[in-house]
C-alpha cells in the first residue's frame, strides 16, 4: 500500500506507523502504539539486567609455611565464598628461599581443591606467576543458579518492605 493510505490508516486508528524493515523490497511498516513498545522493551532489559548473574571473585591468599589452625580458616573462608556463589582466587605467596620449592605451593593448593570439591570445581589450575602461585576455584553451576536465585529473591523481599507505609 502507499505511504499515504499507510499514514491516514495510522492516524484513524490513533496509531504510530513504525518501519520494521527499511532495506526490504518493499519496505516493511507496522502499525503499533510506540511509546507503549519502547515502554515494554525496556522493562524487558530491566529485568533481564535484574535476573543476569554477577560473579564476584573473591581472594584468599595463603603462605606456604601456614599453621594447620590457620589453614582451617582459611579453607572455611573459601567455603563460605563457594557456598555464596562467588569465584575464589587462592593465591599462595612465596618468600626468600620458598621460591625455590614451588611444588610444595602446588601440593597445598591441590590440598585444598579436595577439601572444598564437594562446594566447587578448579577453574584454572596452580600457575606459577612471579613470587605467587595462583589457582581459581568456581562454585558448582547448579549450585550457583540457586544461590543467585536465593539472593534474588532475597532482594525482592527487601524491596517490599521498604514501600511506602500506610
Amino acid at each position: 500500500m502507499s505511504i499515504g493510505e499507510a499514514l491516514r490508516l495510522a492516524q484513524d486508528s490513533e496509531l504510530d506507523l513504525v518501519e520494521v524493515a527499511p532495506m526490504a523490497k518493499p519496505p516493511v511498516a507496522k502499525l503499533m502504539d510506540y511509546g507503549k513498545f519502547k515502554y515494554e522493551s525496556a522493562q524487558k532489559a530491566r529485568e533481564a539486567r535484574r535476573n543476569q548473574a554477577l560473579t564476584v571473585i573473591k581472594e584468599m591468599r595463603l603462605r606456604l609455611k601456614i599453621d594447620p589452625h590457620d589453614y582451617e580458616t582459611k579453607k572455611g573462608h573459601v567455603e563460605r565464598f563457594l557456598r555464596g556463589g562467588d569465584k575464589v582466587k587462592i593465591t599462595v605467596m612465596f618468600r626468600g628461599r620458598e621460591q625455590s620449592r614451588p611444588e610444595m605451593g602446588y601440593r597445598l593448593l591441590q590440598r585444598l581443591a579436595a577439601d572444598v570439591a564437594e562446594l566447587g570445581v578448579v577453574e584454572s589450575n596452580p600457575k606459577q606467576d612471579g613470587r605467587n602461585m595462583v589457582m581459581v576455584i568456581a562454585p558448582h553451576r547448579n549450585q550457583a543458579a540457586t544461590d543467585a536465585a536465593r539472593r534474588s529473591a532475597k532482594a525482592e523481599k527487601a524491596a517490599e518492605g521498604q514501600g511506602p507505609q500506610a
